[in-house]
């Protein structure tokens, strides 16, 4: 227990100093507006090289602070959520390693660099997918890693492509190449990676199954690592996404992402799995806002998402804990009374998701949404980003089951908020919640921009999340269930429930087919013809002569006496001819 404490402690030292410093050289950054690229020669044969180049600017290094700062809060909740687990030290281990691939693919302006912390990425998580060890467990672990395999093909792809270009530092080339076609089949395959990563349509079902990891894992995917590195690729190439039809297919799918994922959320029993589609959502309108041409708006929305995300997971893995590993929203209620201090951290993050304002989720969401209103778009996308009300509705509809009414399960459940190393974790992530928007938007957009809006839009984002609100109260209210309102449309609700059956597209709809197949190859070969040309007959023949064999051995003495006579008659006829 005194390794595995010391080995979270020395690990939330160094992460926490590290982050407080590369945020600062960050901000020293970009008040000075420098970018650094530093280059290591690994090996020189001749004329050729082998060159690893890191590119340090304000985001990249302010990103790193970020991670490193959520990853060290993480670890240090680990400390108390898996002291129970033996094998600590190799979570945490995992964790780092995590950790290292994030910064790998965060300082790198080579897509070769890239892969590298990329494919860490999927390996790593993978790992910890399965970390429990189930059979639940085991499936999606497979499901997530070959869904990010799809990506990793992409860029590898991609990486072949480059070789048309003198090198496979890609940031040199957006600027001259972006209207090229070679540029812009480079971009596909970049876009087709970071929708796998980042689990837009159609490879979302991924998502959700990977809550089969421990929470503090799931705090850490849904942050500020491994959804997110598809988004931040996206905000490295995002010139030649921009202004073009690949901007607008990005704009479509991720669109229907965030429109899916509030919907979906609304329909789920599971804790964890609603936090899930919420990051789902909050992707696509990263995405979103990234395909209109807003990269540094994108950027500012998933690092106060970062905050306020990581704060949420942290919070149900500490109800989780007390609610005897129960993940299900019916079995709670009254959490206030019971657990105060995690209800207000919960509650905080849950409003800074609503986009509360002046919450860390009001400062980047309103001024997305203002940007929205002021943009050329059609209807039909405008629609999308401003359908507020799911993220409201699924928001209010958590709180209700879970904070307010009557304690619903076993009252041998005593619940309770002493896990002080879980909550000193929490309130620091809160204290965050509410003050890193604003810090955020005074670092990163010094200079005020007016935007200019007529009085119904400037209140609409304010009208459209207060009648979410609204509905979501209505709809959690426990008459309705009385009465399974749910069966009268089971197919509508089934199908917005199921994440529109992406979940079984990816599995049943990929293996079902080479399943069956593969059922009829083993009944028609192996227990079939196979089985009556080989071992089966072979045993058959074989035992149909030693019960020959047995009967002539088990005979009595005459017919021992006819075959001596018979081989002896045999031996003198071969001897007389």
């Amino acid at each position: 227990m005194m390794w595995s404490l010391s080995i979270c402690l020395l690990s939330f030292i160094v992460l926490f100093v590290l982050s407080i410093f590369l945020v600062s050289v960050g901000i020293y950054f970009i008040m000075n507006d420098l970018l650094y690229f530093i280059e290591w020669e690994i090996l020189c044969l001749n004329s050729s090289s082998i060159v690893m180049t890191f590119l340090f600017d304000w985001m990249s290094l302010i990103f790193m602070g970020f991670v490193l700062f959520i990853s060290s809060l993480v670890i240090f909740y680990s400390d108390e959520y898996m002291s129970g687990d033996l094998t600590i030290n190799r979570f945490i281990i995992l964790v780092l390693m995590f950790v290292l691939s994030m910064m790998f693919l965060i300082i790198s302006p080579n897509l070769i660099s890239i892969l590298l912390g990329w494919d860490g990425l999927g390996l790593v998580s993978y790992c910890l997918v399965i970390y429990y060890q189930n059979v639940k467990s085991y499936n999606a672990g497979m499901l997530t890693a070959l869904s990010n395999r799809i990506g990793d093909v992409a860029l590898l792809m991609a990486i072949a492509w480059m070789l048309n270009f003198g090198s496979w530092n890609y940031i040199y080339y957006l600027e001259i190449m972006k209207d090229s076609m070679e540029m812009l089949i480079i971009g596909s395959l970049v876009v087709l990676a970071a929708m796998t990563k980042s689990a837009q349509i159609p490879f979302s079902s991924w998502l959700p199954a990977a809550m089969a990891a421990p929470t503090p894992v799931s705090a850490l995917v849904h942050s500020s690592t491994l959804v997110t590195a598809g988004v931040f690729l996206l905000i490295r190439f995002n010139m030649i996404i921009f202004d073009n039809m690949l901007g607008q297919f990005l704009l479509l799918i991720s669109g229907l992402t965030m429109f899916m994922a509030g919907l979906g959320a609304n329909f789920e029993f599971d804790l964890k799995k609603i936090i899930a589609l919420s990051t789902l959502s909050q992707l696509g309108l990263m995405m979103s806002i990234l395909a209109m041409g807003f990269p540094k708006l994108a950027f500012f929305h998933l690092l106060t998402h970062a905050l306020f995300k990581a704060l949420l997971f942290m919070c149900a893995g500490a109800i989780i804990h007390n609610m005897k590993n129960s993940q299900d929203i019916r079995f709670m209620g009254s959490l206030t009374m019971q657990m105060p201090l995690t209800s207000i951290c919960f509650n905080v993050s849950n409003f800074a998701l609503c986009g509360m304002p002046f919450l860390a989720g009001f400062y980047s969401k309103d001024l997305i949404l203002e940007i929205v209103a002021l943009s050329y778009l059609n209807l039909f996308s405008f629609f999308y980003i401003f359908f507020l009300l799911d993220y409201v509705c699924y928001s209010l509809r958590l709180a209700y089951y879970s904070m307010t009414g009557e304690f619903n399960s076993s009252s041998l459940h005593p619940l309770n908020d002493e896990g002080w190393i879980m909550l000193r974790g929490m309130l620091t992530l809160m204290s965050m919640a509410v003050l890193g928007g604003s810090m955020l938007s005074w670092i990163l957009f010094p200079t005020p921009s007016m935007i200019c809006l007529p009085l119904q839009l400037k209140t609409l984002a304010l009208l459209v999340s207060l009648i979410g609100g609204w509905l979501g109260y209505e709809l959690s209210k426990f008459s309705l269930s009385y009465n399974l309102q749910s069966l009268s449309y089971y197919l509508t609700i089934n199908f917005l429930g199921s994440m529109w059956f992406m979940p079984f597209m990816s599995t049943y709809g990929v293996n079902s087919l080479p399943l069956k197949l593969g059922n009829d190859l083993f009944k028609s070969f192996d227990h079939g013809w196979s089985e009556e040309f080989g071992g089966q007959n072979i045993y058959k023949n074989i035992m149909d002569h030693s019960i020959l064999v047995q009967w002539w051995q088990n005979n009595n003495l005459s017919v021992y006496l006819i075959s001596f006579i018979l081989w002896l008659t045999i031996l003198l006829m071969l001897i007389i001819f």
